[in-house]
C-alpha cells in the first residue's frame, strides 16, 4: 500500500540576520585571526544570502558568552515553540485536528531536554494520550528525511492511520565565538533555524509525493566516517566539528544511491541543502540541472542550511511549483555519521 506524504508547514523565527551582519560579527570578535580575509571571503560565498535565528545576533545565546545550560534551555524551549507552530498549521492546512493525529514522529539535534519534542508536543498540541510515538534525535540534517521513512514504514504496517512528522532546529546554538577554525566561521554563516511539519497519510490529503512502499526508502551509513561532522558539547555551549574528507563525503556515497536507484531517470530531486556544492554534486549524479534543484537553491540562498527541517522545507516549495503528475523525484539528505537517507517517489497531483 502506498504512503502519500501532504505538503508541509514551516515555520521561521522573527531574526533575520543577512550574511554581512554575520561578516562583521566575526569580524569584530577575531580582529586579529591570521586567515581573517580567506574566511570573510569564504563567508561571503556560501551561497546563503539571509537566514532566521530564534535570538537576535548579539544575544548572549548566539554571538554572546552564555554557558551550555543556557543555551541548552533557549534553544530547545525555542525549537518547541516552532514546532508546535507548524504542527498547528499543517494540522489546520489539511482539515484536520490533534484527535485525528495517530503517531508523532519528531525530529532534532538542538538543545536537550528529558522528556523529548515528541511528548511536549503530544502536551501542547493535545494530542490523544494513545498516540504512538518515535522521538528522532542527533540525526541532524538527514532528520526530516530520516522521519519521513519511519512514517511511510508505519503507515504501511498499520493502513488508515494518520502520521504527523515535525522536524525543529535551532542551529543557532552552535554559533559560538570559542571556535575560530576554518570550518566553524563557514557554519556561522550557513545555518539557520526553523521548524516544519507535514502529515503522511495512507489516503492523499490533496497534491504531494507518493511513496509505493518501503522498500523505495533507503538508508547508508559511510563506514569510518564517525568524524566528517561530529557535534561536542563543553561549558561554553554546543559546537559542530568536521574534517577535511566531509568535504567528499556526499561523493563517496553518491555511487551507492544511485546503486539502489537502479539508474533510473529522476525528474525533480528534494536534496538537502547542506552546501553549494552539495546540492551541485547530487543533483549532476542524479542528472538533474539547476531547474529541477531551484528550489534547493534558494532555501539555502533566502534562509540557510535548516538541519532536518530542509526537506521538508524544499518540498513545501516544490508544492508552488510542482512538477507534472506522474513526474519521478528523490528526496535526498546527508547527516552526521556519514549518513545518507532518500525516498524515491513520484509526484500526485
Amino acid at each position: 500500500m502506498p504512503a502519500y506524504i501532504a505538503r508541509p508547514s514551516t515555520v521561521f523565527p522573527a531574526h533575520k540576520v543577512t550574511t554581512g551582519e554575520i561578516a562583521d560579527d566575526i569580524r569584530a570578535h577575531h580582529p586579529g585571526h591570521p586567515r581573517l580575509g580567506a574566511i570573510l571571503r569564504i563567508v561571503n560565498n556560501t551561497g546563503v544570502n539571509t537566514r532566521y535565528f530564534t535570538r537576535p545576533l548579539d544575544a548572549p545565546t548566539v554571538s554572546g558568552t552564555a554557558g551550555i545550560d543556557a543555551r541548552a534551555a533557549a534553544a530547545f524551549g525555542d525549537a518547541v515553540d516552532m514546532a508546535v507552530q507548524a504542527a498547528r498549521t499543517t494540522l489546520t492546512r489539511h482539515h484536520l485536528t490533534p484527535d485525528d493525529v495517530d503517531a508523532v514522529i519528531t525530529t532534532h539535534s538542538t538543545g536537550w531536554a528529558v522528556p523529548n519534542l515528541d511528548i511536549h508536543l503530544i502536551d501542547r498540541l493535545g494530542l490523544r494520550p494513545g498516540v504512538r510515538r518515535i522521538a528522532l534525535t542527533t540525526l541532524a540534517c538527514a532528520g526530516g528525511t530520516q522521519a519521513l521513512i519511519r512514517a511511510v514504514d508505519m503507515v504501511t504496517a498499520r493502513p488508515g492511520i494518520r502520521v504527523l512528522v515535525v522536524a525543529a532546529e535551532v542551529i543557532s546554538a552552535v554559533y559560538n565565538h570559542q571556535d575560530d577554525a576554518v570550518e566553524h566561521m563557514i557554519y556561522k554563516a550557513l545555518f539557520g533555524d526553523s521548524a516544519a511539519a507535514t502529515l503522511v497519510t495512507s489516503t492523499p490529503l490533496g497534491p504531494g509525493l507518493t511513496v509505493d512502499s518501503p522498500a523505495d526508502t533507503y538508508e547508508h551509513v559511510l563506514p569510518h566516517s564517525l568524524t566528517r561532522y561530529n557535534g561536542r558539547a563543553d561549558a561554553t555551549g554546543f559546537h559542530f566539528d568536521s574534517t577535511k574528507e566531509a568535504l567528499t563525503a556526499a561523493d563517496d556515497v553518491l555511487p551507492h544511491l544511485l546503486d539502489w536507484l537502479g539508474r533510473r531517470v529522476v525528474d525533480f530531486g528534494v536534496i538537502h541543502p547542506g552546501s553549494a556544492r552539495i546540492i551541485t554534486d547530487t543533483a549532476t549524479a542524479l542528472g538533474l540541472d539547476a531547474h529541477d534543484t531551484r528550489h534547493s537553491t534558494s532555501t539555502l540562498a533566502e534562509e540557510g542550511n535548516l538541519g532536518g527541517v530542509s526537506v521538508l522545507r524544499i518540498l513545501e516549495r516544490t508544492h508552488t511549483a510542482p512538477p507534472p503528475a506522474g513526474a519521478a523525484g528523490v528526496t535526498v539528505a546527508y547527516g552526521p555519521g556519514f549518513a545518507t537517507a532518500a525516498i524515491r517517489a513520484t509526484w500526485q497531483d
